[in-house]
């Protein structure tokens, strides 16, 4: 009598994370991230003068090898004006946008943010609790702050209202992350 043949199910593939965002700050923080949950995350920053756009992230997904669990995030900051409306037009993506930038969510790391704050006003705050803080780059400090405070950054960015300034919607990331 001869055993039976095992059927192998093969082996599930892992959804990728693809992160559309522009900035080098944006980038920084997303590549912390890769390293941080050990994520199958790419990051595709924008190049040039192109605008985001559903035929944009079609043509820049299909450099990778794609599952049907597959995510797509937009990571940008409302601090332009008709980003929110140009992001919105794009099916099938998760917004993770920051209103007035991506320093929001790392202040949100040090403190509460409730009322309405421009750009400027938010890396000077962010300066003040962060004395290494360099838009673009991330210092060690800085990171393991990040790491350490992201579920406290998390409740505090859940309490605003999106897309509303000051509003953060970067804790979405860090739930599908999480898993």
């Amino acid at each position: 009598m001869g055993r039976k043949a095992r059927i192998s199910k093969g082996k599930q593939m892992k959804p990728n994370f693809f992160v559309f965002c522009e900035g080098e700050t944006e980038i920084a923080y997303v590549k912390f991230l890769r390293s941080l949950f050990r994520a199958p995350i790419q990051v595709i920053a924008k190049k040039g003068k192109s605008n985001i756009s559903e035929d944009y992230i079609e043509r820049s997904q299909n450099e990778y090898v794609r599952t049907e669990q597959d995510k797509v995030f937009l990571m940008y900051d409302l601090d332009v004006d008709g980003m929110l409306e140009q992001l919105q037009k794009i099916p099938n993506a998760e917004l993770i946008v920051s209103n007035p930038c991506i320093e929001l969510w790392f202040l949100l790391h040090y403190q509460e943010q409730k009322t309405e704050i421009s750009s400027d006003k938010c890396i000077k705050k962010l300066q003040k609790v962060s004395k290494e803080y360099k838009k673009g780059t991330l210092s060690e400090e800085e990171k393991d702050v990040l790491a350490k405070n992201k579920d406290l950054a998390l409740e505090r960015a859940k309490k605003l209202v999106e897309f509303q300034n000051p509003s953060s919607m970067v804790y979405k990331l860090l739930e599908k992350l999480k898993g």
